[in-house]
């Protein structure tokens, strides 16, 4: 017979109520620790937490300015702006990058060519969240991807300024180009302290004025506080009326050139197929009214990115378009650069219009003798027009098969014999020091002929010219 088991409803009562303390107190500290989680967010951090939910409500969206136009002088269009729409690609919104360009691809034209260019704007400005995947899209197109908008988060159409360059290859490196942002101007933007001001713009100038006056053409981004939802669309309603006042963008300023654009182009038609350079000024104010570098280029093959084969058609062209020979050529300047020089030196005063030098055609170097030059040899119809000066002997010469006796000049210095011509004229020589030298050689008829010998000594007077409204006798003068 089993005895009943006693129970101890004391002792039951007892860890019973201690279980039921032990739980509460567990529950009250998750309690207070709830609560006081909730004191903290609620009140303590409430400030920065109403700060963040207006960040995902109202979002600021940066307004780019229009670019300045590039004139001429005349206030012919060189560059301009148009507006088209874009198709645009968020990638921190989009989880499958690949399968969402495919899913686009049946609903809009997306080549191949496109999604390369896609491809290198990513490897280039790999700081960028948002790249153009299409641009100037039809209205079509725009249609029907806003129709499909739902179904693409992260997938955007915006309107954008688009650069144009109306004559094509004329003065194509005179205005240069503008293109996509790389990292490269990244940097070069965050050291000018400018990265504010080109919030929303994709395009940057890259050579020529485009580049050079590319502070005063931008402009002034502007920008403005809109309500998204939670897929990141604008909304519109009642509370846009309360969100801070829009700032308008300040348009970059126009950039008149004193370029003549039909003189540019009388000058490049004039070149033709040639390669070369002309820079044509303006003496009276040094403007620029023609430059010239050919061959060209086409500025609105790089506005949104070259594709490879135009750029290796340019690159490895052995003509070298991308070249601004006008700029970065090395050109001998030529006898052009004489007159500047005699302009200087008589606006400072060394030399004077009267003032001659003589100029053998050698100079002298340390101790070495000069080389016995050739003398240039005249003829003149009549003794009348060679002049009779120290410094000149004329004599005649005759049809007769031997040698005569020159008659001395005007101004009585003795005349040296001259050789046989097959027709009578009068020869004219310059003298050296008062005296002339003669060296004989064998004619083509047998006879001997005179020709006046270089002079060696190193002094020289001052020659006057001779015969000068003549012509230079077809003989070839020889060194003695």
């Amino acid at each position: 017979m089993r005895l009943a088991e006693i129970r101890d409803t004391k002792r039951d009562l007892y860890y019973f109520q201690l279980r039921l303390g032990v739980a509460g107190v567990l529950v009250l500290a998750a309690f207070t620790v709830l609560f006081g989680r909730f004191f903290y967010l609620q009140v303590i951090q409430h400030q920065y937490y109403d700060t963040k939910a207006e960040d995902n409500r109202i979002s600021i969206v940066p307004n780019p300015p229009n670019r300045g136009l590039i004139l001429d002088r005349n206030g012919v269009v060189l560059a301009r702006n148009y507006s088209a729409y874009t198709l645009e690609l968020t990638f921190s919104k989009i989880a499958d990058l690949e399968g969402t360009i495919d899913e686009l691809a049946t609903i809009v034209d997306i080549q191949p060519r496109d999604r390369r260019r896609f491809q290198r704007l990513r490897d280039e400005s790999k700081g960028r969240d948002t790249l153009p995947i299409r641009t100037r899209l039809t209205d079509e197109e725009v249609a029907k991807l806003a129709v499909n908008r739902y179904r693409f988060p992260g997938v955007d159409i915006k309107g954008r300024p688009f650069r144009q360059y109306p004559l094509g290859e004329v003065a194509s490196h005179v205005v240069g180009y503008i293109s996509r942002i790389d990292d490269h101007d990244l940097e070069r933007i965050e050291e000018a302290d400018q990265s504010g001001n080109y919030k929303g713009t994709d395009h940057i100038g890259k050579t020529g004025l485009e580049q050079s006056y590319e502070g005063a053409l931008h402009g002034t981004t502007g920008f403005e506080q809109v309500e998204t939802d939670a897929g990141g669309r604008i909304v519109r309603g009642q509370n846009v009326q309360k969100l801070a006042p829009r700032t308008a963008p300040v348009p970059g300023n126009n950039l008149a050139l004193t370029l003549d654009i039909r003189l540019q182009e009388a000058a490049e038609r004039a070149f033709g197929e040639n390669r070369g350079a002309l820079v044509a000024i303006e003496p009276a104010t040094g403007g620029v009214l023609a430059f010239v570098s050919k061959p060209g280029y086409d500025p609105n093959l790089f506005i949104d990115g070259i594709d490879p084969a135009n750029w290796d058609a340019l690159n490895n062209s052995p003509d070298k378009p991308l070249n601004n020979r006008a700029l970065t050529g090395l050109y001998p300047p030529g006898s052009t650069f004489k007159p500047y020089m005699a302009l200087a030196a008589l606006e400072l005063g060394t030399r004077t219009p009267s003032q001659t030098i003589f100029d053998p055609g050698y100079f002298v170097f340390g101790t070495a003798t000069p080389p016995r030059a050739a003398t240039a040899w005249w003829t003149c119809t009549s003794r009348s027009s060679c002049p009779a000066t120290p410094t000149t002997t004329c004599s005649r010469t005759t049809s007769a098969s031997t040698t005569s006796r020159a008659s001395s000049a005007s101004s009585g210095l003795e005349a040296a014999p001259e050789s046989i011509s097959k027709a009578s004229s009068w020869a004219c020589c310059p003298l050296r020091n008062g005296r002339r030298s003669v060296s004989r050689s064998r004619s083509s008829n047998g006879g001997s002929r005179a020709r006046p010998s270089a002079w060696a000594s190193g002094r020289a007077t001052t020659p006057t010219p001779l015969c000068s409204s003549r012509r230079p006798s077809q003989r070839s003068p020889t060194t003695a």
